[in-house]
């Protein structure tokens, strides 16, 4: 059997050498989802904890972006800024909190800067503001 193994590994090296790059890269994939400490949430689930739960709601764009519109109750800090001005959220340690940006691909690593600051139940947004918006749910122009 390893001789047949051998053999077509020989004749078809391009297949292999894709299906070595095929699964390096799901493995890595699969590392980087087991090493984040937070969870994404669709714009359902976001509704759920909120309703459920008094969520706290963290807009991480920059000002120029949330003229908008935010979600409701939303407190906004830059993503820059996060680490920053991490104590004003020190009071909202206990409760859950979920970060959202523009398209879900800034939320992820002010996620990380929280739980490294010792925020235990934090949620990223998938898709942000933009999923929201295209499941219909409401924004605040204020």
């Amino acid at each position: 059997m390893f001789n047949q193994i051998t053999e077509f590994s020989a004749n078809h090296t391009l297949l292999v050498g894709g299906f070595v790059a095929l699964l390096i890269a799901v493995f890595i994939n699969e590392f980087k989802q087991a090493a984040k400490n937070f969870t994404s949430l669709t714009p359902a689930g976001a509704i759920q904890l909120i309703n459920n739960d008094d969520a706290v709601l963290l807009d991480v764009r920059e000002p120029t972006e949330t003229v908008a519109g935010k979600i409701a109750k939303a407190i906004q800090i830059p993503v820059g800024s996060v680490s920053k001005r991490i104590g004003e959220l020190d009071k909202h340690k206990d409760k859950n909190i979920i970060v959202y940006c523009k398209t879900g691909a800034q939320s992820g690593g002010a996620c990380q800067q929280l739980n490294k600051a010792g925020f235990e139940k934090v949620y990223s947004l998938s898709g942000g503001i933009t999923a929201w918006q295209e499941a219909h749910l409401p924004v605040s122009r204020k």
